[in-house]
């Protein structure tokens, strides 16, 4: 009988996971600490079904903590969202949402530390709760995604029924959490946490994309040119890296001419658009903004 050698993953491939596991283990207690420490004292809420938990622990017996709603609340409608996700995913984003509630009830309930009624660090303060709880939120939200899981069901339920309804999964989104600080609001008779609670999440939005797309963003620049040999040769002397070229034909003109897509840092542009047009004083560019840039040697 033939013998198989068991299969073990490499080096690389458990160092990958290790890694996403400390990440993701940091994001969910890097967002119980905002959530805990500033937005929760206060009665400010967060955003999905964070925020959503937030409320129903206020309005409900003791036991149905927020630590227990985030359970309660996540691991079905991950678990619902299977199908449309990997299983990597949906075991990524349960392990984040237990880590996320196992320190919030660490923090709200075993250490000697006071969010009844205020901040331990920002008082009463609702704008600076507002914005750092906004932002440490963020902080464990972006970094769940950029690793591998999701700290919010409803992010899921996005994926799945925006496409239904005829709306984008960021419209879905919107108007999930519109609708809850609308009911924030009747139920505390009162807007001026609810409308705080719209900076929170306009915050947490903004450091989310921070963390996932990157703070100082690459840029594209597509040059249309009559000269693309002499406009390649200057941009990979000076530059020292390569681009794509795509033959092309003038609209107007009717002509032939050369598409060269080639990717700078902000710093960079002025003087490639110098370089270009040095070189061919017609030439046509546009700049775009890339969130990520992908080698193959990386």
């Amino acid at each position: 009988m033939p013998k198989h050698k068991a299969r073990f993953p490499s080096k690389a491939r458990l160092f990958s996971a290790l890694r996403n596991a400390l990440m993701l283990t940091v994001a969910g207690v890097v967002n119980a600490f905002g959530v805990t420490m500033f937005l929760a004292p206060v009665k400010l809420y967060d955003s999905g079904i964070s925020g959503t938990s937030m409320l129903i622990s206020q309005c409900t017996p003791q036991w149905l903590s927020l630590s227990l709603m985030l359970i309660l609340l996540n691991v079905p409608l991950f678990m619902y969202g299977y199908k449309r996700q990997s299983r990597r995913f949906t075991v990524c984003s349960i392990y984040t949402v237990a880590i996320y509630s196992l320190t919030a009830w660490l923090i709200v309930d075993v250490l000697p530390v006071n969010v009844d009624f205020a901040s331990p660090l920002a008082g009463t303060d609702l704008l600076l709760c507002a914005l750092f709880g906004g932002m440490i939120s963020g902080l464990g939200s972006g970094l769940a995604i950029r690793f591998g899981g999701a700290m919010d069901g409803i992010e899921v339920m996005a994926v799945i029924f925006a496409k239904q309804l005829g709306i984008s999964v960021g419209m879905f989104v919107m108007i999930y959490n519109v609708a809850l600080y609308v009911l924030c609001g009747i139920i505390l008779q009162s807007w001026i946490l609810p409308l705080y609670s719209i900076l929170t999440y306009y915050v947490a939005l903004k450091t989310v994309d921070f963390i996932v797309e990157g703070i100082d963003r690459d840029k594209s620049m597509m040059i249309v040119t009559s000269k693309p040999n002499e406009v390649c040769a200057a941009l990979t002397k000076v530059f020292e890296s390569g681009m794509t070229r795509v033959d092309g034909m003038g609209g107007y003109s009717n002509t032939p001419r050369t598409v060269v897509f080639f990717v700078v840092n902000r710093f960079q542009i002025v003087k490639a658009k110098t370089l270009i047009h040095n070189i061919d004083a017609g030439a046509f560019i546009t700049i775009s903004e890339v969130a990520d840039v992908f080698r193959a040697n990386q």
